[in-house]
């Protein structure tokens, strides 16, 4: 069973996702204080959706998430005047400078964390993504992506 973890006392309020948990044992090496948050278990699909951006979480009422399809998409951003803001590699690349900042927070500050080495290896596989092999616009999620092709894939929500 996938685990989800909200913000407690945040029924009925959307955008108070806080973490995602794909097993026990992730939800036990999260840094968090359980008794802190709402924590709702549902299926391996929904969590899989998430982790994919292919759906996102609403919000929860009691025990039920409420879900909402999304498409990650990394193409280009053209304004109303038809001027090129941004390429799809360029997102790309900021997402993944984004997170890599995250990850390295992390593993700066939990050297000793069960869950370091994971994480560690996730770092050097962003890093070493070759953006130029990337045909755009990639239509899907890094995270899907690197399903797709049978390599490690995790989500930002999923670091401790």
């Amino acid at each position: 069973m996938a685990y989800f973890i909200f913000t407690k006392n945040k029924d009925n309020i959307e955008g108070n996702l806080y973490k995602i948990a794909e097993t026990e044992s992730d939800l036990n090496n999260l840094n968090i204080l359980k008794s802190d948050y709402t924590i709702i278990q549902d299926s391996q699909e929904n969590f899989n959706d998430v982790k994919f951006f292919k759906k996102r979480v609403k919000f929860y009422n009691d025990n039920i998430i409420s879900y909402e399809n999304i498409s990650e998409l990394f193409e280009d951003q053209i304004n109303k005047n038809n001027t090129l803001i941004l390429t799809g590699k360029d997102k790309l690349k900021n997402y993944i400078n984004s997170f890599t900042n995250q990850i390295k927070y992390f593993t700066d500050n939990n050297p000793n964390h069960s869950l370091f080495n994971r994480w560690n290896d996730y770092y050097n596989q962003l890093n070493n993504l070759d953006l130029n092999s990337i045909t755009y616009p990639l239509n899907k999620s890094l995270e899907q992506y690197f399903n797709d092709l049978n390599q490690p894939s995790l989500n930002p929500l999923q670091l401790p």
